[in-house]
């Protein structure tokens, strides 16, 4: 039997509610293209593979590759690989010369989520959905409204990008090993109404992440390499990055590019 890895964040979901509310949400169709990331020994990959045609797995630990590989089940296809390095929008591009929705899912592992989530960001434009569990805590910064405690530079540069919803909660009794935290899992939708340029985008990271580089002190400070090309309001010098609406930082993006 395989042993999770800590270096490889590997807690591996066996609670059957759980995994069946999972499965619904993802909703498989036998047209649908779906990978699956990190998918250990197999909780989410089996009754998502009785219903497609074909189910891609990503996995970095060899040992499980070697697993999913001899266990040569109809329909899989086995990637070795590491999440963070693998080509998504490739993966996507190819989904999307056929038909069927596209959607990427798993459980990731909670070391890498952040660094995952924006490297998933190049591959939007071609993926339909993206279902996945991850530690509660950084769900609630994901889904964050302005003007909370829990809205940071996550929330805002996922926001601007995805349609979030916090969609289950799941305690760590539901895993073996069990975690030292709670999982939830997030449905994200890439926005339709996205329109930023490429440019744009980095200038949206640029401004976010001076914002939020300091996060108690106003933006009088954090921005003031930006303050008088922004043209910011006597209020917005005064609020605190958590205070400004993702849209409003979506503007700033478009004035620093034009």
């Amino acid at each position: 039997m395989h042993r999770a890895r800590k270096r490889f964040g590997q807690n591996f979901l066996q609670d059957q509610g759980v995994i069946y509310s999972i499965v619904a949400l993802i909703n498989p169709s036998p047209d649908m293209h779906i990978i699956e990331i990190g998918p250990g020994l197999g909780a989410l990959t089996r009754p998502l593979l009785s219903s497609l045609d074909q189910l891609d797995l990503l996995e970095i630990d060899r040992d499980l590759v070697a697993y999913w590989e001899k266990e040569n089940l109809k329909g899989l296809k086995v990637i070795e690989g590491d999440a963070l390095k693998f080509n998504f929008l490739e993966w996507a591009q190819n989904c999307d010369s056929k038909k069927g929705l596209c959607k990427v899912v798993g459980n990731l592992p909670y070391n890498i989520s952040s660094p995952l989530l924006f490297h998933l960001v190049s591959a939007a434009t071609q993926i339909d959905e993206q279902v996945f569990m991850l530690q509660a805590e950084v769900v609630e910064r994901m889904v964050a409204p302005a003007g909370s405690s829990d809205f940071s530079r996550l929330s805002v540069m996922l926001q601007a990008r995805y349609d979030m919803e916090l969609v289950l909660e799941v305690p760590p009794e539901a895993f073996d090993p069990q975690p030292k935290v709670n999982s939830a899992v997030v449905r994200m939708i890439p926005r339709q109404d996205f329109s930023l340029t490429t440019k744009q985008w980095h200038a949206l990271e640029q401004v976010v992440a001076a914002a939020f580089s300091q996060r108690r002190k106003m933006l009088r400070t954090n921005l003031q390499v930006f303050a008088e090309r922004l043209k910011l309001t006597d209020i917005e010098l005064k609020a605190r990055a958590q205070d400004i609406s993702v849209d409003r930082y979506i503007e700033w993006a478009r004035v620093l590019v034009s």
